[in-house]
Order: C-alpha cells, then sequence, then structure tokens
C-alpha cells in the first residue's frame, strides 16, 4: 500500500491521528500486556468546589474537611449519580433528554524511555446531539497533577471547578474559565470572581509548582481531530507548541483514543519521572456539548514502574 492510499484510508475512514511530529502512538505499545482498568465517568451537573465544601449542600462536606477524598467516600457510586444529576432532580436546572448519567471507559498506562501513553476505550451510548460544539462531536480530556496542587490531590477535577464559572449556578452571566483556589484574593460559597492575589503571591505559587496541566484529544469520527494540552492557574490556557499527539480510532461506536506525551516535554510541562506520585482525572464530552455538560471522572493516582497507585504504568 502507498503512503498516498494510506493516509487516504486512515482520515477517510474511522481512524485518525493528530501527528504533530511523532509517529502513530497506537504502533508504539502492545496494549495487550497492559491491564486495564475500569474507570466510570459521571454527569456532575452543576455541582462545584464550593458545593462540595459546603455541609448544607453536601452532606459529604463533613467527612471532606476531615481528611476524606472524594474517591474514597464514592467509588462504586458514579452510575447512580450520573443518573440522579443528569435527569435533573439534583444540580441540573437544564437537563438534557435522553442523555446517559455515565460513561464506562477502560484505561490502560504505560511508558517507554521517552514517553508516557494513555489509552482510553469508551462507548458513549446514545447520545443526544446538544449543537453546543459545532466543530467537535466528542473530547476528551485528562487532568495531570504531580503534587503542587493539594486539593486536586483529594478532589480531581473539582480543584478547578467553581461555581461562578461559565453557565454554573452562581456565574451570572459571565465566561469565566476554570481556576485555582489559591490564586483568588477572596474565596466565598459562589466562587473566587476575577480579583487576583498580588503579583508577588501568584508569582511564588507559580515557583511552588501550583498548577494543572490538561491534554484534551477534540474529536469527530468521520476522521477530523485536534490534540491540544495547556494548564490550569489563574485560568484555563493552551500551551503551545503542543507536546501532546493523539491517536484515534472508532469502530462500531466505540472510541479508541491514546494520548502521547514525553516524560520531559520541556519548561511549560510537569517533569514525569519513575517513583514520583501523580494524580490524573478524566473528562468526557460527548454529543456535542461543551463546558460543564461533560462526564467526569474522580481522582486516580498514577505512579511510574512500581508503587502504590490506581495505575502504575508498565514500561513497554
Amino acid at each position: 500500500m502507498t503512503k498516498t492510499s494510506l493516509k487516504s484510508l486512515l482520515i477517510g475512514g474511522s481512524f485518525c491521528v493528530a501527528l504533530l511530529g511523532a509517529s502513530p502512538s497506537w504502533a508504539a505499545v502492545d496494549w495487550s500486556g497492559v491491564p486495564a482498568k475500569d474507570v466510570t465517568l459521571f454527569y456532575p451537573g452543576q455541582s462545584s468546589f464550593e458545593w462540595v465544601m459546603t455541609p448544607t449542600d453536601h452532606e459529604g462536606a463533613e467527612k471532606f474537611r476531615g481528611g476524606k477524598n472524594c474517591h474514597q467516600c464514592h467509588a462504586g457510586d458514579e452510575k447512580t449519580m450520573g443518573d440522579l444529576l443528569v435527569s435533573g432532580k439534583k444540580n441540573e436546572p437544564n437537563p438534557i433528554a435522553g442523555k446517559p448519567g455515565s460513561v464506562a471507559a477502560k484505561v490502560k498506562i504505560a511508558h517507554d524511555d521517552e514517553n508516557l501513553y494513555v489509552h482510553l476505550e469508551f462507548a458513549e451510548g446514545s447520545q443526544p446531539d446538544t449543537g453546543m460544539d459545532k466543530d467537535f462531536a466528542t473530547k476528551v480530556t485528562m487532568m495531570l497533577n504531580d503534587g503542587g496542587v493539594p486539593e486536586a490531590n483529594r478532589a480531581g477535577c473539582w480543584a478547578m471547578c467553581h461555581d461562578d464559572a461559565s453557565s454554573m449556578s452562581s456565574a451570572a452571566g459571565a465566561t469565566r474559565t476554570k481556576y485555582l483556589n489559591k490564586t483568588r484574593a477572596h474565596l466565598t460559597r459562589q466562587g473566587g470572581g476575577d480579583e487576583l492575589k498580588s503579583a508577588d503571591d501568584l508569582a511564588k505559587l507559580t515557583a511552588d509548582g501550583y498548577a494543572l496541566e490538561y491534554w484534551q484529544a477534540r474529536l469527530n469520527p468521520s476522521g477530523s481531530s485536534v490534540a491540544v494540552n495547556g494548564s490550569v492557574f489563574s485560568k484555563r490556557e493552551e500551551t503551545k507548541p503542543t507536546a501532546v499527539t493523539v491517536a484515534s480510532k472508532n469502530s462500531g461506536g466505540v472510541w479508541s483514543v491514546t494520548f502521547t506525551r514525553k516524560l520531559n516535554a520541556g519548561a511549560n510541562f510537569k517533569p514525569i519521572v519513575a517513583g514520583k506520585p501523580y494524580t490524573i482525572g478524566f473528562a468526557i464530552h460527548a454529543g456535542h456539548t461543551a463546558k460543564r455538560f461533560h462526564y467526569v471522572s474522580f481522582e486516580h493516582s498514577l505512579v511510574l514502574d512500581q508503587g502504590d497507585a490506581d495505575f502504575v504504568a508498565v514500561k513497554q
């Protein structure tokens, strides 16, 4: 098969790669030898970090304040919670008719001497087309924390999900992106608003590594996909040039998505080293949704080679 015909097959069919100077990552790892972990992503509605922390709103708030993490209390409850929230009976003023409450994914993580590979397989189920995102039907996002954001170790994605972000309960029409608590001068039940701490305080937070990294695959079954990455600090920002590549395939309604990122990707990215604990979380937008209308996982731990973690990335 010629290079031209292979390209036509990949782009014209349901197999697509966002290639940015790297070899296809599905060919780099023998995934048959990598153990999979089941991760259930659920619909969260307008359940913000402030909601999690408020005892009158969240019956588990006192346990969280006392040291319990989200995953410790709610592992196994994801489907039940998602079904409740997506129905509009709790924390969702604008329910989407016919939308499933959760998405089940199989996740595998591996590495070699240069790269980390994260592989997800999932079926979205019957998703109503919301029309929110005109360009991409599906988006898959991974959050990475190296310990620099303590609240993300305990609450995963909720560390950057605030009550006054766009389309949340206290947004009042604002188009505010995700942000981290400590960047705000004042915090209330409604969130942190737009007043930031002093430049010196923000510089110290940056020096201490207080930021989250995210990777995203923007997908269409027809073959058009884009890989992006970025960070969340005082706001969410894309990082360019992109250090993440994505290989994706949709077969019979089942997505197969592989992220590839160099272990040491440069100054704008967190180094990934053996023996160091990391926290990761996943999100999936399905049915052309945008902003908060997604599915999310609880926080999961990651380590390379060996250690006590939800995911132990094996070396290939």
